[in-house]
């Protein structure tokens, strides 16, 4: 279960760059309700992000940019979220000023990955993604390795639920795509 520290006032995206500088190894979020959010990870739930994240890259190859888990974006609620994966168009990316890039990008990924830690519920994730998508996400994606299933997220439709799936394809948002789970998995 996530961590959920509250504070008298909101922290500041600066004051959430240092905090975050001064824990390594720990990945903090703040929702928009200012409030930070510590979700611990464990060797496996990182080794599943590490399969997506390298599929999502193969697959890039000049599209947009492509983000790992260290990367933060600050929401249109104000929220910054650290999807376990995500994927910005290219044409958005270069709207953005060199200072926009170096510090938490402000606008939400295309497309965001959440892969379920023990440090997880499934509850919690299903909120954030319905959260990216109202913040103008176009694909939301859940990996549950131990469980073993893949939700999808769009908005306006009900989310596609796939158990023990050998591939998930991700067209239109991400043209080509598909999502091998056996690596996912561990298989």
């Amino acid at each position: 279960m996530a961590i959920t520290l509250k504070h008298t006032r909101p922290v500041t995206d600066d004051e959430l760059l240092e905090f975050s500088r001064q824990n390594p190894g720990l990945q903090f979020e703040r929702t928009a309700d200012g409030e930070l959010v510590v979700t611990p990870t464990g060797s496996e739930s990182s080794r599943a992000s590490g399969e997506v994240f390298g599929q999502l890259r193969e697959w890039n190859r000049g599209r947009g940019v492509v983000f790992d888990s260290s990367g933060g974006f600050r929401l249109p609620n104000n929220a910054v979220y650290a999807p376990d994966a995500s994927w910005i168009r290219q044409d958005r990316w270069e709207r953005l000023t060199p200072e926009e890039r170096r510090t938490f990008a402000p606008l939400c990924p295309d497309a965001v990955f959440e892969i379920r830690s023990e440090g997880n519920t499934l509850a919690e994730l299903r909120d954030k993604l319905r959260i990216y998508l109202a913040n103008r996400a176009q694909i939301a994606v859940l990996v549950d390795p131990s469980g073993r299933g893949v939700e999808v997220y769009r908005a306006g439709r009900a989310p596609e639920i796939h158990a023990n799936p050998a591939t998930v394809a991700l067209d239109p948002e991400l043209p080509g795509f598909v999502l091998d789970l056996a690596p996912v998995f561990g298989q």
